[in-house]
């Protein structure tokens, strides 16, 4: 099979791609344009406005005890889910090796798409980078709460402008978005994992997704009925 019959035999599964990767960039161009009018939009937001309020009341404060439990939490945490996602990666590729043996059942369901070979290893592949990206996004967010563990309990009385509570809030800060960015990438995974059965499912799964990101991003509204 050529390049071009290959383009031409996946041209619904590729379109169903395209439209649900723009889908989710318009998503979050809108979370942006939100985030413009309202620094509080989102529950991202309000955490970054968190942890530098938390990181100036720790330093000032000397909560060694408080910090060190709050940062072993953290680390705990994004360690399972960085091991989570090394054991994803050995299941996609697991699946890699048997796709001549299962594709034909997993496209029982695929009323629109193409089922050759060629489209399930590029299925697996976008699953198996998007795997990587969350393993790399909570194993930098380890990395950074092990620095921000040395840093936060340098006393302020040193005047060290590189440790000041400003800076360590940014590393902190940083981590955080480190690990929404692995959180992303698992959720993310739902819609390629439903891929693997069609291109149709892909788009029901995209759909969902972006309704339950919406509700889990959006930070609470106090005259809301559910966070009453």
């Amino acid at each position: 099979m050529t390049y071009l019959d290959w383009i031409g035999s996946s041209r619904v599964d590729i379109g169903c791609l395209v439209a649900c990767v723009l889908a989710v960039v318009m998503y979050h161009l809108f979370l942006r344009h939100k985030l413009k009018h309202d620094p509080t939009y989102t529950v991202q937001a309000v955490n970054t406005i968190a942890r530098s309020a938390w990181v100036k009341n720790v330093m000032q404060g000397s909560k060694d005890i408080l910090a060190v439990q709050t940062l072993r939490n953290s680390t705990m945490a994004a360690t399972f889910l960085a091991s989570t996602a090394v054991l994803l990666m050995m299941g996609t590729l697991t699946l890699s090796g048997q796709g001549t043996q299962i594709e034909t059942s997993w496209h029982a369901l695929n009323i629109a798409g193409a089922v050759h070979s060629g489209i399930w290893i590029f299925k697996l592949l976008l699953l198996l980078l998007d795997f990587f990206v969350a393993f790399f996004s909570f194993a930098s967010a380890i990395r950074l709460f092990n620095h921000v563990g040395y840093m936060i309990n340098v006393p302020l009385n040193l005047a060290q402008k590189a440790i000041s509570p400003q800076h360590v809030a940014a590393h902190l800060n940083r981590a955080g978005r480190h690990y929404s960015v692995g959180m992303r990438a698992f959720y993310f995974a739902v819609p390629l994992v439903f891929w693997l059965f069609g291109p149709v499912f892909l788009v029901a799964a995209t759909a969902v997704m972006i309704v339950a990101l919406y509700r889990n991003d959006r930070a609470p509204n106090e005259l809301a009925d559910d966070y009453r």
